[in-house]
């Protein structure tokens, strides 16, 4: 795995790229790519960090796991490449997006609009092998990206994080609530948001209020 990322995400990780627990992460993402089908395509595994530079991050919403199915995943979380049809989880994303901020429904599901308005959209874990939800956790993935999340923490102020479901709700302990802003509901998969846990979460419009307040420009959704 060739560790091909923005620069100035470069210059923020380059001492997570020198730890063992990264070479050993490393070794492994190469012999998977080598002998299995992996999402997403080597050359977007750092996708979200190359559409978003450190600096211009404005919002984080935190994701599990890339898609694993067939042209899905493309780097950003929740997003997929145009022509594919849009997974459960997106379309209730859409669906809040409409009902919040009264954006249409989008025929594309790739959320680079988003990523390069300064949407960080960051999984958990940056890759997956093809049909096998979750075989690339625990592999060293998640030291890395809860070192993104505490470097963002530490040295940005005013971002947004949107934490949706569970998982999620679990990083909350790596931000300083004290100079970010931390928005928490139930994941948009069917099952949480046919519950009630997702649906008027107005999210999307609530983000807006705060990049306002702070004098930041807001997301086009």
């Amino acid at each position: 795995m060739n560790v091909r990322i923005e620069t100035s995400w470069r210059q923020k990780l380059a001492t997570e790229f020198e730890q063992p627990y990264f070479d050993q992460l490393r070794k492994f993402i190469t012999a998977e790519y080598k002998t299995q089908t992996c999402y997403p395509k080597g050359k977007d595994i750092f996708a979200a960090f190359d559409h978003c530079p450190f600096t211009k991050t404005k919002v984080v919403v935190i994701g599990q796991d890339p898609y694993h199915g067939p042209g899905q995943a493309n780097g950003l979380c929740f997003s997929v490449n145009d022509g594919i049809a849009h997974p459960p989880s997106l379309i209730n994303i859409f669906k809040e997006v409409k009902a919040d901020v009264g954006v249409p429904y989008p025929l594309s599901g790739d959320l680079e609009r988003w990523a390069v308005q300064g949407v960080l959209l960051l999984n958990a874990t940056l890759t997956v092998r093809a049909g096998q939800a979750g075989s690339h956790q625990k592999k060293g993935w998640e030291t890395f990206t809860n070192a993104v999340i505490r470097t963002i923490s530490n040295d940005l102020e005013g971002v947004v994080f949107l934490l949706w479901g569970g998982f999620a709700k679990q990083k909350a302990s790596l931000i300083d609530t004290s100079k970010h802003h931390v928005l928490i509901s139930g994941h948009p998969s069917p099952l949480s948001a046919n519950r009630g846990y997702w649906f008027g979460n107005n999210h999307f419009g609530k983000t807006n209020e705060l990049l306002k307040n702070m004098g930041k420009e807001l997301i086009s959704w």
